[in-house]
């Protein structure tokens, strides 16, 4: 325990940490080779082995012999696996890791590591289509990663500028092979993937071998493109390179030249499509003004629209001889009806008390009664009874003296 009053020395505490980093033992670890520095007549070889998915490395001894019997000839970002010990050099507060052993790793680990990645990442469906975004159609800014100077970038800038010559850039140069690409090409993504104004971010970079194009099938890098919220190209190599970002993109370009042409819309052509288009209308305007007007005009060619009162012209001598015939039957049924009354009329004249006091015969009526009535018998009549006669030219009145039955 130590404390402000007994604190250890330097000494104590690089003896310490000596302790525990040797109770570490003897570790296989796997990494880039840099800075390999082996000068003729020396006893120890300085090499910097690096993390080729962080901004991690290493100080590496060996014995110069171990690199000059490697197989293959090793150079800064070789891809190996060595086993060594760590070790503390309390003198200088340094760790180191002595090595043993070196071994290339191979096309064919290579190609089964990157595998691997590639199998994991489908299974957490970062290749899915739906999780594809689609490219904005004219972007304000796009972010550009590419080699400083690189023919890609030469290839991006100048293809999207004779498309659109308004397009605007924004461009972040980065390694892009090498131990350091990974994390430089992360930290730039991070910047463009936070600028609002830019909509579009490309990752271009020329062709090359298994070895040049291995950073973009890193899987920090593939998973940091995934999670990005600004649509991201890839355009890696040609077209036989098919690197793991091709895969996790939002779109992939065959070559940078492609990307180009992906990300930025031809003006020329835009406007040569928009003066088609505004042809195709205005001939389909003029098309459908055309057929309706042969419509209407077929529509009041008709009889029915062309003469509408023809159909009223048509029918009136109908409705005229309607007319006449109807005016000649009300006339003969007031004619058969005037003559009948006048039948009727001359019975009802026969039949009738007028024609019977015409031919001298007499109503004779009490009228002491409340009902005058006719006296159809002497009883009716006793003396002394007022009574009417009716005669067929007026009537007189009388008081019954007697009878004379």
């Amino acid at each position: 325990m130590t404390s402000p009053e007994e604190p250890w020395p330097v000494r104590t505490l690089s003896f310490k940490i000596g302790e525990w980093v040797h109770k570490l033992g003897q570790v296989w670890v796997e990494g880039q080779l840099t800075q390999i520095n082996a000068r003729p007549g020396t006893r120890t070889a300085f090499l910097t082995l690096r993390d080729p998915a962080a901004d991690m490395s290493i100080s590496v001894t060996c014995d110069p012999d171990l690199l000059r019997r490697s197989p293959v000839p090793l150079s800064d970002g070789a891809r190996v696996v060595v086993c060594g010990r760590p070790n503390f050099y309390a003198g200088r507060g340094t760790l180191s890791l002595r090595i043993t052993d070196i071994r290339p790793v191979g096309i064919g680990e290579l190609l089964a590591r990157i595998e691997r990645i590639k199998g994991l990442l489908a299974a957490e469906g970062l290749f899915d289509a739906r999780r594809k975004r689609s490219l904005p159609f004219l972007p304000h800014t796009i972010g550009l990663i590419s080699g400083r100077a690189s023919a890609a970038q030469r290839d991006v800038v100048t293809v999207a500028e004779d498309r659109w010559s308004a397009v605007r850039f924004d461009i972040r140069d980065a390694p892009v092979q090498g131990p350091t690409a990974v994390p430089a090409i992360i930290a730039r993504l991070a910047e463009l993937d936070a600028d609002p104004r830019v909509q579009v971010i490309v990752i271009a970079r020329g062709g090359g071998s298994v070895e040049d194009l291995l950073p973009f099938s890193d899987e920090t890098l593939l998973r940091a493109v995934a999670d990005c919220r600004t649509p991201v190209v890839s355009a890696i190599g040609h077209e036989p390179d098919t690197p793991l970002l091709d895969l996790v993109a939002d779109v992939r370009a065959a070559t940078p030249t492609d990307a180009a042409k992906r990300v930025v819309p031809d003006v020329t052509a835009e406007l040569r499509a928009i003066a088609v288009l505004r042809e195709r209308n205005a001939r389909a305007l003029r098309n459908w003004v055309h057929r309706e007007q042969r419509v209407l005009d077929g529509l009041r060619a008709r009889p029915a629209l062309a003469r509408p009162l023809s159909m009223i012209d048509g029918r009136q001598d109908k409705v005229d001889d309607a007319v006449v015939h109807l005016r000649r039957s009300v006339r003969h049924l007031v004619t058969v009806e005037e003559h009948r009354h006048a039948q009727l009329a001359a019975r009802l004249s026969t039949l009738g008390p007028a024609q019977t006091l015409a031919r001298g015969y007499a109503v004779v009526q009490r009228t002491d009664t409340d009902t005058p009535h006719a006296a159809a018998t002497v009883d009716d009549l006793p003396a002394g009874a007022p009574v009417r006669i009716r005669v067929a030219d007026g009537s007189v009145h009388a008081i019954i003296e007697g009878d004379e039955s």
